[in-house]
């Protein structure tokens, strides 16, 4: 059994390390082509044909699947660090937006290739929809964990992920293409348009607060 299992194994590793290598050539052309990204360029870029990219991916929307679960892993990951540090709850509300902007800031084909790919490839609302409703159920979470909302609170915090994402979203996707103002002058124009009742709402007791 043993030696039906390694082989099996090895087969699985082997495959998961040849698509991380795919991804890293994708993320490659993303950045230089942005939108304009092919499968043809990323699969020059990989040193391979189409026709074994395809077998990887299935097809761009495999691909674009693909690049969104990582990039959204990372930004996640980044958030919930961000709105863990400790610092006061205002400063850690403008340091994850701020590290939100920085992200698109710093990646702005990346950005670009995964909200607004070229009008000739796929329908981009199909699959940048379910990369934000991820990212707000998500945030939702991390807000019920930390703050106390009182009777009905899970379900007002998952109100609260989505909006604050769609907020985010939104006037980055503004900031980033017309740049009016700097990303710390925009960063405290939205923690001001938050600072209600988050503001007022108590810690949960025993919790990592927010």
């Amino acid at each position: 059994m043993e030696t039906t299992t390694q082989p099996a194994e090895s087969q699985r590793s082997a495959a998961e390390r040849r698509r991380k290598e795919l991804l890293e050539a994708a993320d490659r052309v993303v950045l230089r082509d942005g939108p304009r990204a092919s499968m043809n360029a990323i699969a020059a870029e990989a040193g391979i044909t189409k026709p074994i990219l395809y077998r990887h991916f299935g097809d761009k929307g495999g691909l674009y699947r693909a690049l969104a679960q990582r990039h959204t892993d990372a930004l996640l990951a980044a958030l919930r660090a961000a709105l863990d540090a400790p610092a006061g709850r205002r400063e850690r509300v403008e340091a994850t937006l701020d590290t939100y902007l920085a992200a698109i800031e710093a990646r702005p084909q990346v950005y670009r290739f995964l909200m607004h790919p070229s009008e000739d490839s796929f329908d981009v609302g199909r699959h940048s929809a379910p990369l934000l409703r991820r990212m707000g159920e998500d945030l939702g979470v991390v807000i019920a964990e930390r703050v106390d909302l009182g009777p009905g609170g899970e379900a007002l915090a998952t109100v609260w992920g989505h909006g604050i994402v769609g907020m985010m979203h939104a006037a980055g996707d503004w900031w980033l293409a017309e740049r009016p103002c700097g990303r710390a002058e925009l960063v405290r124009g939205l923690a001001d348009l938050l600072w209600g009742r988050l503001a007022a709402a108590g810690d949960r007791a025993g919790g990592p607060g927010f």
